[in-house]
């Protein structure tokens, strides 16, 4: 199935995607996109549907062959102060401020979103599997949160990051059992083993 191009043909339109909702580590990480016309590459897809080889290759493309993109995060402190779903939407705000170039349609992938600077906005279930432009936004985001969880296994192997990338796999939760919660873990979560 070819993903949907444009949501609107009269609006310049951002993508917003967010990673690492459900990790019991490490920042929550969020991306906004806005395609060029000419932009064409079938093999991008919700990042969760590519390996991650595909997803480092794309992730080239994507900036070298969009119009405009940001990638925003925000810590495990800011997410047990305000919470996964409050930190997500922030983040794609973060990503939406740092654009270029200002949209003027918003697609969300998921239900929720805070209205952003009087833009009008539209949620969409599933979007990343859906429209290009929100496919785009989620490759940037997990490729960037990736490539952080990769960098703080090195201090922190015994987690297992370099591949669970701080998600409730059977070797993070022993090490949690093991070794306790670290600087990176989100303390507001159910750290149970």
């Amino acid at each position: 199935m070819d993903l949907i191009k444009k949501w609107s043909l009269n609006y310049v339109e951002a993508g917003c995607d967010e990673v690492g909702r459900g990790c019991l580590c490490g920042p929550v990480v969020a991306a906004a996109v806005i395609l060029d016309d000419n932009f064409s590459q079938n093999l991008v897809n919700d990042s969760k549907k590519l390996n991650f080889k595909t997803r480092q290759d794309l992730d080239s493309y994507i900036k070298d062959n969009v119009l405009d993109f940001a990638i925003a995060e925000l810590s495990p402190a800011f997410i047990d102060e305000h919470n996964i779903l409050n930190a997500s939407i922030h983040a794609m705000h973060l990503a939406l401020d740092k654009l270029k170039i200002r949209p003027e349609l918003i697609l969300v992938d998921g239900n929720k979103f805070h209205p952003y600077n009087f833009i009008p906005h539209q949620c969409i279930i599933k979007g990343d599997s859906k429209v290009l432009s929100i496919a785009a936004a989620s490759i940037l985001a997990k490729n960037y949160r990736d490539n952080i969880m990769i960098n703080l296994h090195k201090d922190f192997p015994e987690y297992g990051w370099n591949k669970n990338m701080g998600y409730a796999t059977l070797q993070h939760r022993e090490a949690l059992k093991k070794f306790g919660a670290t600087v990176h873990h989100r303390k507001s979560f159910r750290l149970e083993y």
